[in-house]
């Protein structure tokens, strides 16, 4: 069943496909096809055309018109490309005619994030989630693997029963799968359970942020770790904890798997084991990118995706990473349209989270080591209060290690 899940896109040429519709524009079409071009290139695959089309919704049979899928074809043609991907999940039935137009391989953005993540999947624990994941994708799409009896079924009863019966046979034994892998995540769950309860009652402190913001980096910063980090998308799945002591005070930092736009629901009902560290943390670091043109728009991806894993809202800093990389477009004295968030400085973005966030905002940069002392004074702060609060006896020798530290 597995070759039926991983697809092989390594070194391929692809192409990329959106539709700009009255909830997408084309604005946001385009960046949201240069991330699946990321999560292309990530994957191994080399895209080399994006196609968009502007309808009032995709075509519920082809996703996009048959004139748009009959241009793409012969550029395909042409250019020799054997893939392509589309931005947002397809149904089976767009699967199957899409394919049977093209007579290539056809991804969606779901299936390329699956493979990315079974890629990128080291610990058998995050094993398992991924193939929970890949399976429940798989299940209500079964009916493309069967597509080779299609010609069989003019063939009369008896040849259509045998397709269904074969097409049954399979759901069942991907339902078992599932019901397995469901069975297997509860044995290990329980195992890590018993792990976090043997930590003792050290503070948590979680790193969560979009994908591909620098939270490993960050990471390895204030833990003096190794944490694997690369310019990819989903460079960290497996969670990693590391204790972490700032001046005379310990608590636990744990790095988690990235969210994104569009992450499909049974992708994050699979990984709610693995952002468990998320749930029991007592204190939550959003890690931004603020060089990225729409932070804002992934900034509330994430407190959605969180809401999705947790009801109960934490206490939050918010880290503005990679200001080194920040730009911004300067207005002409003449423009006299609205300024726009791309227009305002670092400074003015500064001014108006800090006054947002209030004490809980920073910005660093983690590659340049900006601003690094200055955050973890502020972790310090944050973590103290909440172990005092936790364990207010231990408030006489905090003061007696300040008294100590600012007479020395």
């Amino acid at each position: 069943m597995k070759d039926f899940i991983i697809s092989d896109v390594k070194n391929e040429k692809a192409i990329l496909v959106g539709v700009i519709t009255q909830i997408q524009s084309e604005e946001q079409v385009k960046e949201y096809l240069d991330e699946l071009a990321f999560l292309a290139e990530t994957a191994g695959a080399v895209p080399v055309k994006m196609f968009t089309q502007k309808l009032d919704h995709p075509n519920a049979a082809t996703f996009v018109g048959t004139g748009k899928l009959k241009e793409i074809k012969q550029y395909m043609e042409d250019e020799e490309v054997g893939l392509v991907i589309f931005d947002d999940e397809l149904t089976a039935k767009q699967i199957r005619n899409i394919e049977k137009e093209l007579q290539v391989k056809i991804l969606d953005r779901t299936s390329l994030i699956l493979d990315i993540f079974a890629m990128r999947a080291q610990t058998a624990y995050a094993k398992t989630q991924v193939e929970l994941a890949q399976y429940q994708y798989l299940l209500p799409r079964l009916t493309r693997m069967w597509s080779h009896l299609d010609r069989q079924r003019g063939g009369g009863v008896m040849m259509r029963g045998v397709g269904e019966t074969q097409l049954e046979t399979d759901r069942r034994i991907v339902q078992a799968k599932i019901a397995d892998l469901k069975e297997e995540l509860k044995t290990i769950d329980k195992q890590m359970a018993v792990q976090r309860k043997n930590r003792g009652k050290m503070v948590r402190v979680s790193l969560v942020g979009y994908t591909n913001v620098g939270k490993s980096t960050l990471m390895n910063l204030l833990s003096k770790s190794d944490v694997f980090a690369e310019n990819k998308l989903f460079a960290t799945l497996d969670t990693t904890v590391r204790k972490v002591i700032i001046e005379n005070l310990p608590f636990l930092l744990s790095d988690t798997v990235g969210f994104i736009r569009k992450l499909p629901t049974h992708l994050v009902e699979s990984f709610k084991s693995t952002l468990d560290e998320v749930r029991e943390a007592d204190l939550l670091v959003h890690v931004v990118d603020i060089s990225h043109p729409n932070f804002e728009e992934q900034i509330e991806i994430v407190e959605k995706t969180l809401m999705e894993i947790d009801k109960e809202e934490k206490p939050t800093v918010l880290v503005f990473n990679k200001i080194d990389a920040f730009s911004y477009v300067q207005k002409d004295e003449d423009d006299l349209s609205p300024i726009k968030r791309e227009n305002l400085t670092l400074d003015d973005l500064r001014k108006t989270w800090m006054a947002k966030m209030k004490n809980n905002c920073i910005f660093i940069s983690a590659t340049n080591k900006t601003n690094i002392e200055e955050l973890k004074q502020m972790l310090y702060d944050r973590v103290k209060e909440i172990h005092i609060e936790r364990y207010p006896y231990n408030d006489f020798l905090f003061q007696k290690y300040d008294e100590d530290e600012s007479n020395a």
